[in-house]
Order: structure tokens, then sequence, then C-alpha cells
């Protein structure tokens, strides 16, 4: 009966399912194939600190593809707003905790222009953002063009990119001996409260009389996540715990994933994904909504180039090169829809980890560049093949 049943949980929700198993099997390889190198407590928090930027990308890009639009000037966005608080610091003598909020305001703007050329004139957003690619990788030119690198001096804003939260214990304690208190506790209270948040979500939809998992298997589920998020905290907790770029993106997949999902906006966000054509008849502006979502992903692309400056310690030319593309894998191997109306802001944060994954495991095989980048090409055909494959399915 239990086997029944999860069989066909799993035949319901493949599109969600598939990331993580993929994760897993990722994960298990390149652990057997680096005699566990690849799940080391190091490369796990090495792994986290270079997927946050394509995270953060990746939850902005999720947004616009589900209204049916694409985001090609993110990268080298970020990469210019990244160069744009270096100078910020370096020669205006701003302090490294301004530059955020700086950021996130000069990326919201860019949107904002992205956003009215889509919107206001009509102009396709491949065309739009691949103008913005080829202006703001002038702009990145011209303000590194002196020294083609900006050294960051500033101890503040590198934390963010390199740091790790402090612990209420001592390492040395009896208690645990060398694990960092504060992240398990931090992985504890997440276990709790995700607990919590699928029960009550599970009460709402049988108030509504909705379908929801059988018992049996809504434990199994429960029991599985809680033993991924302790395992993962775990790992954390032997190499300095949680570091602040974790905590970052931690607190960015929250703060979308309740807008998405509990807000007027994130239905309508939806409801424009699915048919602009109906939700304009249903009242919803879908050139406000467009408006919104291109700003969101500016401000996320202008906190992806804090994220990146700040991990480099400084500014370079090449700085944001790529971006958008990781950017796009990692959404569509979330689960986003290339048809628009279908993603989830966790399954992007998922399909950046299993992209990064990907390439951190092939970097530690020492497998050759020209490969790696076939692999990802295969990779991304291959989550849109499944896309395709799922929708005709369900048609």
């Amino acid at each position: 009966m239990i086997l029944n049943d999860l069989r066909k949980a799993l035949r319901q929700n493949i599109r969600d399912y598939t990331m993580y198993f993929l994760l897993f099997l990722i994960m298990a390889v390149f652990t057997a194939m680096t005699r566990g190198l690849f799940m080391s407590s190091r490369n796990i928090a090495n792994l986290m600190n270079q997927t946050g930027y394509i995270a953060v990308l990746a939850v902005g890009m999720t947004l616009v593809i589900v209204i049916r639009h694409i985001d090609l000037s993110v990268g080298y966005l970020a990469g210019f707003i990244g160069a744009a608080t270096a100078i910020a610091m370096t020669r205006w003598g701003m302090p490294g905790w301004a530059t955020i909020p700086f950021a996130l305001a000069l990326g919201a703007a860019a949107g904002l222009v992205t956003g009215f050329l889509v919107a206001r004139l009509g102009i396709p957003a491949f065309v739009a953002t691949l103008a913005g690619w080829l202006i703001y990788r002038g702009l990145l030119l011209m303000v590194t063009m002196k020294t083609g690198t900006i050294i960051i001096p500033d101890a503040f804003f590198n934390a963010i990119g390199n740091g790790y939260i402090p612990d209420i214990m001592p390492a040395e304690t009896a208690f645990l001996p060398g694990l960092h208190k504060l992240t398990l506790l931090i992985g504890l209270v997440a276990i709790v409260l995700f607990s919590f948040s699928q029960l009550r979500a599970r009460k709402s939809k049988q108030g509504y009389g909705f379908e929801v998992l059988p018992l049996p298997v809504f434990v199994i589920k429960l029991a599985f996540m809680a033993f991924v998020i302790g395992y993962i905290t775990w790992i954390f907790a032997g190499y300095n715990g949680m570091s602040w770029t974790a905590v970052i993106v931690i607190v960015v997949v929250v703060i979308f994933h309740f807008v998405t999902t509990k807000t007027v906006l994130g239905r309508h966000i939806y409801a424009v994904g699915g048919n602009p054509e109906a939700a304009e008849l249903s009242g919803i502006s879908v050139k406000k909504i467009t408006f919104t979502v291109f700003a969101a992903m500016g401000a996320l692309s202008g906190l992806a180039g804090v994220l990146y400056a700040s991990r480099l310690q400084s500014a370079t030319t090449k700085a944001g090169e790529m971006f958008e593309m990781d950017a796009i894998t990692a959404a569509y191997i979330g689960g986003v829809s290339a048809a628009g109306g279908v993603g989830r802001i966790a399954g992007s944060l998922v399909g950046a980890i299993v992209y990064m994954s990907l390439t951190s495991g092939m970097n530690l095989l020492s497998v050759d560049i020209s490969l790696q980048y076939i692999v990802r090409g295969a990779v991304l055909a291959a989550a849109v093949i499944f896309d395709v494959q799922t929708r005709k399915r369900r048609g």
C-alpha cells in the first residue's frame, strides 16, 4: 500500500522530485569518484559560496521566465554593479555596508529601464536585454579601463563573500567539539519550521477539500527532508559553520518564496505567465507585473554583483561573464517551464546547487574545460526536453 502511494506521489510530482534525485545522483557519483573529497566540509562550504551569486540570479531569472520573458543582461549588469560598488568604496569613501542598498537600487533602476523597453515600447525581451548585455559590458570595461582590476580593501564588504557567522560557543568546548554550534542550532530550527509549515499547509488543503499526500507518504517526506537539512547542516558545522553568502541566499529565497506563494503579487505573476491575455481581461496589469519582475531581476543582479566582487575582493573586467547562461540553466534545471507560468523559487535554488555541483565535481576530477561546456549544454537541453515531455503528458 505504501509503495503504491509512493509511486503515485512520484508520478504526480515528478517535476519537483526529479531535480532532487539528480542532485543526489551527482553528489553520490562525485563523492565516489573523488574518494569522499566532494562531500568534505571544506568543499561543500566552498561550493555554497561559489553558488551564491548564481542562486541569487536564478531566483530572479525564474520569475522572468515564468512571465514568458528572458533577461540576457544580468551577467554584465552584475559585473558592472560590482565594479561600481568597488569604485564607491575606493574613490568615494562609501562604507562597505552602504554599498548593498546602493547596488540594489542601481540594479532595480536598470531593471526598470528594461521593463520600460519591454512593457511600454513593446520591444522583445531578448532584443532589449541583448542591448543591455552590450551596454553593461561596455560600461564595465569603461570603469575598469585604467587599472583592469579594482582591489577592494573594505573588511566588512569582503566578509560578505568570504566570512562565516560567529559561533555561540568556542569550537574547543566539550560539547560537540570541532563543530559550529550556532550552525547546528540553525539547522534544528530549520527542520522544525519546515515541518510546521508542511503540517500547516497539509491541514489547510484538507480544510478546502484538496487532495493531499497519504499520511505514511507525508511522514516519509518529512523524515527525508529533515535528514537532508540535518546532514547538510552537519557538513557546514564541520568547517567554520554557515557562511554569510549562504545566509544571504537563504534570506533571498525565503522572501521570494513568500512573495510568490502567499501574496496577491505572486498570484498575479503566475497568472500573467499562464495566460497574459486572460490575466489582462481579469483586471491584472501585465505591464505593471513586467515592470515589477524586471526591477526585481535588476535588484538581484546588483546583489549578485556584490557577492561576486566580495568573494574575489576585487572588481575585474571579466566579472559577469556567462553569469546569465548559468542563471538560465539553473532556473531550467530547477523546474521552470519554457512555456511560462510554471516554476518555484525553491526549485531555482536546487537548480543552482545541481548546476554548480556538476561544475565543482568536474573541476575536482580535472575534466577538460571544453568537455565541461559540452556537459553543461547537455544538461540544459535535457532539462528543457524533460519540461516539454512532462507538459505533453499532462496535456
